[in-house]
């Protein structure tokens, strides 16, 4: 049966509005030094003290082009599976800013490093593909500061001249659901490719989000906003659902839209204007001078193609077909390369199937409720793995597995010392577990005679009180085995 698609409509009395939204994400290139220069790029260093004469814009001074940040430019494009242009150019897009020292930046116009491509989305309804109108390369202003001071605004030029890759999206996306799921995808193939880290709060992955609004049914497009610098997913959906409905709003009373660049408030939860919106020409865009077109030899992309590692949507196929995954499970466990990583590692020597569902369920939890990444989990792969094997073979149940997990996640023990330590091996010797039934029946003999005249949910009663006389360490299959023997007679 074919799944129903979701609609995102904003439906008032008169009408149903679409929503319509691109995407320009900023991804900062992972690189030990900047675009143009040598200058660090490490996060979190004293203001001004990663800066060199090239960044700060002295006269006479001379870009050079990182050969390095080229070609994470080009297999991040291989990862979008995006055409890569064998001819660039770097272009001045001039503009002031009071961190952009030259008055100008060096990015790229008419000719990007990497042209069309796109990526698969998973969503509820099924597989959706965005298209991708390019990648390029630009380099970063740097970060004026306006709350040291009441009176002054400090400039800190350590991210100025930074790469960084400007992705745009087609206008294909047409809820935050999947604007949620289209910045998750690309974190998540940049990170397997490591060409960027995806940390959003330290600013290495932010968006201007394009939203416009059109009646349903209308094939041209309404005039888009553009909200200016998001840096968490979370926001950009508000902004999202906050610009949208301001545009139907305007459109209703007889009003038209201005295109302009917005500001996203998040404490008001609301836009809010913050110039009229540029167009290409306001730039006055022209060849950088100092630069050379930039020449990529076919050979160069082809060699690089070879050492791309298996990105998610390969990785995914490969799960199901050679673990028997379900789509969504395979999903979870590729969505970031350090979770499919975990799993790997933990299958190695575990059934498949406890794996899963411990990673997907108790793991994942704990992760969430400590704010973690996996790579930071309390709980190794090695000791996860040997607790699942603890359960495989009968050493411990699933119920003493769930104890012997929290305390591995506060103290970070491997699981066969905390089970001797605290005595919770499971009991599985035949002629104990005889005993305990046998005691239980016989503490019991009005309900086993009404067990016996048809009241058959007495049942879990017994394994309730067997289970509580082995203090829970009973092994549960060999138990129902000796009750239900015992029962018959």
């Amino acid at each position: 049966m074919e799944k129903q698609k979701f609609d995102y409509f904003i439906k008032t009395e008169k009408n149903n509005w679409e929503v319509i939204i691109g995407l320009e994400v900023h991804a900062q290139v992972i690189s030990e030094s900047k675009l143009f220069s040598g200058s660090s790029t490490k996060f979190g260093a004293k203001p001004n003290t990663q800066v060199s004469l090239v960044d700060s814009a002295f006269p006479g001074m001379l870009p050079v082009i990182n050969q390095y940040c080229i070609e994470q430019a080009v297999k991040t494009g291989l990862g979008l599976n995006a055409k890569i242009n064998l001819l660039s150019i770097f272009d001045r897009k001039n503009y002031f800013y009071a961190d952009l020292p030259a008055g100008y930046q060096i990015s790229q116009y008419k000719n990007p490093i990497v042209g069309e491509g796109s990526l698969t989305l998973d969503m509820p309804y099924g597989s959706k593909k965005v298209g991708i109108e390019r990648l390029h390369l630009e380099q970063d202003a740097g970060k004026s500061i306006h709350d040291l001071s009441p009176d002054n605004t400090f400039v800190d030029l350590n991210r100025s001249g930074v790469a960084l890759m400007e992705i745009v999206s087609k206008p294909d996306l047409r809820s935050p659901d999947e604007v949620n799921a289209y910045v998750k995808k690309l974190r998540s193939i940049m990170r397997y490719l490591k060409t960027c880290d995806g940390n959003m709060q330290e600013g290495s992955l932010r968006a201007d989000v394009n939203v416009s609004v059109r009646k349903k049914g209308d094939k041209s497009f309404g005039t888009r906003c553009e909200i200016k610098n998001v840096n968490s997913i979370k926001f950009m959906e508000m902004a999202i659902d906050s610009e949208a409905k301001r545009q139907v709003e305007l459109l209703e009373s007889g009003k038209k839209i201005d295109q302009e660049t917005r500001l996203f408030d998040t404490k008001k939860n609301e836009t809010r204007s913050m110039r009229s919106k540029e167009e290409a020409h306001d730039y006055r865009y022209f060849p950088d001078p100092d630069l050379l077109p930039l020449k990529i030899e076919q050979n160069f992309i082809d060699n690089l193609k070879k050492k791309l590692p298996e990105l998610p949507d390969e990785k995914k196929d490969r799960f199901i077909k050679k673990f028997k995954l379900t789509s969504y499970e395979a999903n979870l466990l590729v969505s970031e390369v350090n979770i499919s990583k975990y799993f790997e590692e933990v299958i190695k020597n575990s059934d498949i199937k406890l794996a899963k569902n411990w990673i997907t369920g108790d793991l994942f939890a704990v992760l969430n409720e400590k704010n973690l990444d996996i790579k930071d989990s309390p709980v190794t792969p090695k000791n996860l793995s040997s607790l699942i094997n603890a359960i495989s073979s009968g050493e411990i149940s699933g119920k003493i597995a769930k104890k012997v997990f929290e305390i591995m996640v506060e103290t970070g023990d491997e699981p066969n010392k905390i089970i001797k330590e605290k005595k919770l091996k499971q009991q599985s010797d035949p002629k104990e577990l005889e005993k305990i039934v046998s005691k239980v029946l016989k503490d019991n003999s009005d309900k086993v005679l009404q067990y016996k005249s048809g009241k058959e949910k007495l049942y879990g009663f017994f394994v309730g009180e067997a289970m509580k006389l082995s203090g829970g360490k009973a092994n549960p299959k060999l138990l129902n085995d000796i009750l239900k023997e015992k029962l018959r007679k």
